[in-house]
């Protein structure tokens, strides 16, 4: 768990119950927190994402959408776009991508993760959280095969346990943590950038 002094970026996801599970634990960040933090949260693909807008009023950190060719920058709360798999590429920049879906979903949580975790390697820290089908697991599991930190949100706890459940039953994550403690975790990895 010594990445945990190491990290340069944190990547969430969230399926059904997801909105409410990431006010809890991303409310009351500062707005100088110094990691990017990106969020896939599943949508309706035919619907245009409003997530970033509705965050930007209750986190103090800067909030975007991420897109096609950015840079990740420090600091920074970007959420996925629907209808498209997010990716991160090796130079720290985002891909988007028309792929089939994963279960079910584009974009897809495990294929964020997974890329992520081979661009970041053993300096990321993935959390997945309340969710209604297995998306994720496969994606934590492969952070954890790099060296990264893994956290799942207590199924006890969770809106939805499918998805935390199957991330379980996969792999032992590094903590299964309530939101109120993922939150906390947060403002420690703050600390130590």
């Amino acid at each position: 768990m010594s990445s945990i002094y190491q990290t340069e970026a944190i990547v969430i996801g969230a399926s059904a119950g997801g909105i409410s599970a990431l006010q809890d634990i991303l409310t009351g960040l500062p707005a100088d927190y110094g990691l990017p933090i990106i969020v896939l949260l599943h949508l309706p693909e035919n619907r245009e994402s409003k997530l970033a807008e509705l965050f930007a009023h209750f986190i103090a950190m800067p909030v975007r959408e991420a897109q096609d060719k950015d840079q990740i920058n420090a600091g920074t709360l970007y959420f996925a776009t629907a209808g498209y798999h997010l990716s991160v590429e090796v130079d720290r920049s985002f891909s988007l991508s028309c792929e089939a879906p994963v279960f079910f979903s584009r974009p897809s949580i495990d294929v964020l993760m997974e890329s992520a975790a081979h661009a970041y390697g053993k300096h990321l820290v993935g959390i997945l959280l309340t969710g209604a089908n297995q998306d994720g697991a496969d994606g934590l599991a492969s952070i954890a095969r790099h060296g990264g930190l893994t956290i799942v949100q207590d199924p006890g706890e969770a809106q939805v346990a499918t998805m935390p459940k199957a991330a379980i039953a996969q792999m032992q994550p590094d903590m299964i943590l309530p939101s109120h403690e993922i939150h906390q975790l947060l403002l420690i990895l703050k600390t130590t950038v």
